[in-house]
C-alpha cells in the first residue's frame, strides 16, 4: 500500500526555488532515507508535505487522499507525525507533561483511554534516559531528541518524519537509535528520515531519496542509490545550511 505520494512538489520563497518539482513515494513498511548535501532542501521538502510551509505547487497524497496544504494539526490527526532537527520543547513542562500534550491534542477523542499511562509507555519505548519528572529546560540536546521522538509517537502515527535524529550522537547512542528505529518499524509505522550519518542510513533504510539544489537526483533501493555516481558527486557540492 502506498502511504505517501508527492507529485512535482515545489516550494518557492520569493524568487528562490527551494524544492523543485519533487515526486516520490513511501510504501507501507518503508524506512526511507532522505539524503543530500547541506542546503539541498530536505527539511523544506518535509515541511511542505507536513503542512508547516505548504507547497507552492504540486500535490501531496496521504493514503490516496489529497492533503496538499493541510495544516500540521490536520496531518497529525490523519497519522503523520514528525521530529525536528532542533527540538523546541515546552521549557517549563516536565517530560511526562510534554508527551501528554501530544497524546491529548494529537489523537481523536477516545483513542487514548489513559493519557498518563500512554505517555509513560512512549517515554519507555524511546528509552528516555531521565526521570519523567525532569523539566525540559534541564535536558541536553540528545535527551531532548528522545523526548521529541516520544511526543511524535504519542499521536499514533502511520508515517513518521525524523529530522537528523542521529546528529551529535556517540557510537553507543547511535547503536541505541538504530535499535529504536527498528522497533518503530516493527510497530508498522513507515518512516521518512533526513540523515547524514551513512552508517545509520545503510543499517536501517530500505530506500533512499537524494535531492540536490531542491531537485531529485536519485530514488530507489539503498545500495543502488548509495552507489550512484550522481549522489557521490552531490556530496562534494554545496555546504550551505539547510
Amino acid at each position: 500500500m502506498i502511504v505517501l505520494e508527492t507529485h512535482e512538489v515545489t516550494k518557492k520563497f520569493g524568487g528562490l526555488t527551494a524544492v523543485n518539482s519533487v515526486s516520490m513515494t513511501v510504501n507501507e513498511g518503508d524506512v526511507v532515507g532522505l539524503i543530500g548535501p547541506n542546503g539541498a532542501g530536505k527539511t523544506t521538502f518535509i515541511n511542505a508535505i507536513s503542512g508547516l510551509n505548504p507547497p507552492t505547487s504540486g500535490q501531496v497524497k496521504f493514503f490516496g487522499e489529497d492533503t496538499t496544504g493541510l495544516t500540521p494539526e490536520k496531518m497529525c490527526r490523519l497519522g503523520l507525525s514528525r521530529t525536528f532537527q532542533i527540538p523546541s520543547p515546552f521549557p517549563k513542562m516536565t517530560a511526562i507533561e510534554s508527551v501528554m500534550t501530544a497524546s491529548i491534542f494529537g489523537n481523536d477523542p477516545g483513542v487514548v483511554k489513559d493519557h498518563t499511562a500512554h505517555s509513560r509507555e512512549m517515554l519507555a519505548f524511546v528509552e528516555f534516559p531521565m526521570d519523567e519528572t525532569v523539566v525540559a529546560e534541564q535536558l541536553n540536546t540528545v535527551q531532548l531528541k528522545r523526548l521529541d521522538l516520544a511526543r511524535a509517537l504519542a499521536s499514533h502515527p502511520k508515517l513518521l518524519f525524523m529530522d537528523e535524529m542521529a546528529s551529535g550522537l556517540s557510537e553507543g547512542e547511535l547503536q541505541d537509535i538504530m535499535r529504536i528505529i527498528h522497533k518503530i518499524s516493527k510497530k508498522g509505522i513507515s518512516i521518512l528520515m533526513i540523515e547524514h550519518i551513512m552508517q545509520l542510513i545503510m543499517a536501517v533504510c530500505n530506500k533512499l531519496l537524494c535531492i540536490q539544489f531542491g531537485t531529485k537526483i536519485a530514488e530507489g533501493p539503498t545500495e543502488e542509490v548509495a552507489n550512484d555516481p550522481k549522489v557521490a558527486s552531490a556530496y562534494l557540492g554545496s555546504e550551505e545550511e539547510d
